[in-house]
C-alpha cells in the first residue's frame, strides 16, 4: 500500500488548497467593503478627490522627469495607491451598485438563512393550525352549550306536572308540535 510519506504528502495539499480557499475569499470580502460601503452623499468628496489626483499625474514643464521619479520613490507609492482605491471607490459608489451587490447577497443565501427561513415557514404553520384548532374548539363548546340549554328547556316542560302529581300532556304536546314546524 502507501506509506505513512503519502498520506503526509496529501495532508500538506489539502491545508495548500485549504490555505488558498481562505485568500481567495478574503479578498473577495475586501473588494466587497470598497464597493457598497460609501454613501450617496459622500459621493462628491471622492469625485473631488479623483480631480485632484489627475491634476497632480498631468505633466507639468516646469517639472522635469527626473525629479518625478525623485518624488515617487520618496514614498507616494503607497499614497498613489490609496488614491486609486479612492478612485475606484467614487467610480463604484452609487446606490444602484449598492442594491444590486444587496440582491446578489439575497439570491445566494447560506445554510443558516435556509434553515431560519424553513424554521419561520414551520413556525408560522404550526401557529396557523394552532388557530384553526381553538377556532374549532370555541364553535364546539358554543354548540354544546345551545345544545345543553335547549335539553334543559325540553326538560323544564316535560318534567311538569300537575297538582295531583299527573305529567302534563298539553305542555308536552305543544313541545311535540313545536318540533313538528321546526323541521318542516
Amino acid at each position: 500500500g502507501r506509506g505513512f510519506a503519502f498520506r503526509r504528502k496529501q495532508k500538506i495539499e489539502q491545508q495548500y488548497r485549504k490555505l488558498l480557499k481562505k485568500r481567495r475569499q478574503v479578498r473577495s470580502q475586501q473588494d466587497d467593503q470598497f464597493t457598497d460601503t460609501y454613501p450617496e452623499h459622500l459621493k462628491h468628496l471622492y469625485l473631488a478627490e479623483e480631480e485632484k489626483l489627475k491634476r497632480w499625474r498631468t505633466p507639468d514643464d516646469s517639472v522635469s522627469s527626473e525629479e518625478k521619479l525623485n518624488k515617487a520613490a520618496d514614498g507616494c507609492a503607497i499614497y498613489g495607491y490609496v488614491c486609486l482605491m479612492i478612485i475606484s471607490v467614487s467610480r463604484t459608489c452609487t446606490f444602484s451598485s449598492r442594491s444590486v451587490v444587496t440582491q446578489e447577497k439575497f439570491k445566494n443565501k447560506t445554510c443558516n438563512q435556509k434553515a431560519k427561513e424553513e424554521y419561520e415557514k414551520i413556525k408560522a404553520e404550526h401557529a396557523r393550525k394552532k388557530e384553526e384548532a381553538e377556532k374549532r374548539k370555541q364553535q364546539r363548546e358554543e354548540a354544546q352549550r345551545l345544545y345543553k340549554k335547549k335539553k334543559m328547556e325540553a326538560y323544564k316542560i316535560l318534567s311538569k306536572k300537575t297538582k295531583k302529581g299527573q305529567p302534563n300532556l298539553n305542555l308536552q304536546v305543544e313541545l311535540l308540535l313545536q318540533k313538528i314546524q321546526q323541521n318542516t
